[in-house]
């Protein structure tokens, strides 16, 4: 199988970037395409030439470290997979594919596919977190949460902040990474004593970061690789709307 890699080239952020025509044979179906890039990177490397920058770390679509544009749609045409668990068996021989960085102004390009997400640690970092006590960890039955609001609480916590969304969105809005941070803190009883001040801080944040605004377009949960609902944005307006409440 021979395939054709039209990828984004870029030195560095204030540098102009293009893109650059590569061919990579001998792949076989069951490939992962970072296994590609690996392939194509050691060519390039015996030819003396600087390899693809791309982000990745535990390729098993657990860290979000990993995060492209594959023919035009964020992590490729495979739903609920990330990049790194594409596999070539969705391409067919002879194929041109094109692969570009995550395209938002709050994720500046570092170099080639590599693009800065830090906004969304700092997003997280403005409230994603809850008061308790040190020592040990409490029994498990210790504080009782229903079941319907524990599995969509862990629905939400399985976000793993790739960017996706953000990157498919036409407003290159990070209200689902937002919504799914506040919301699966929101729906158990540990996360409560932040709650107002949580949404109030993160959304700030998320504003402050550059992001755009929500227009319930829902690109965001198609190409979510956890295939998390826009019904978290709607919990999180919620909680925008009680945090204002003056009771």
């Amino acid at each position: 199988m021979q395939v054709h890699l039209k990828i984004w080239r870029q030195p560095g952020p204030t540098h102009a970037g293009e893109f650059a025509q590569y061919t990579v044979d001998a792949i076989t179906p069951d490939l992962s395409f970072l296994e590609v890039l690996d392939q194509l990177n050691e060519q390039l490397t015996e030819a003396g030439a600087l390899p693809v920058e791309f982000d990745h770390d535990c390729r098993e679509g657990i860290c979000g470290s990993c995060g492209m544009m594959v023919n035009g749609q964020a992590h490729g045409p495979q739903q609920r997979t990330s990049v790194c668990q594409l596999y070539m068996r969705n391409f067919q021989d002879g194929d041109t594919i094109t692969i570009e960085p995550w395209r938002a102004k709050a994720f500046p390009v570092v170099k080639d596919l590599v693009v800065d997400r830090s906004s969304l640690d700092r997003i997280a970092s403005a409230g994603g977190y809850i008061s308790v006590k040190t020592g040990s960890a409490p029994d498990a039955n210790a504080v009782l949460v229903d079941k319907l609001s524990a599995d969509r609480a862990f629905d939400y916590a399985t976000c793993i902040a790739c960017g996706a969304c953000v990157a498919a969105c036409p407003n290159a809005s990070a209200s689902l990474f937002t919504a799914a941070k506040i919301a699966h803190l929101a729906l158990l009883p540990q996360g409560r004593p932040e709650r107002k001040k949580r949404v109030v801080k993160m959304t700030q944040q998320m504003t402050q970061e550059g992001f755009g605004d929500c227009s319930n377009h829902g690109e965001c949960q198609s190409v979510c690789p956890k295939g998390i609902s826009i019904d978290a944005i709607a919990q999180m307006r919620r909680e925008y709307i009680r945090a204002h409440l003056p009771f």
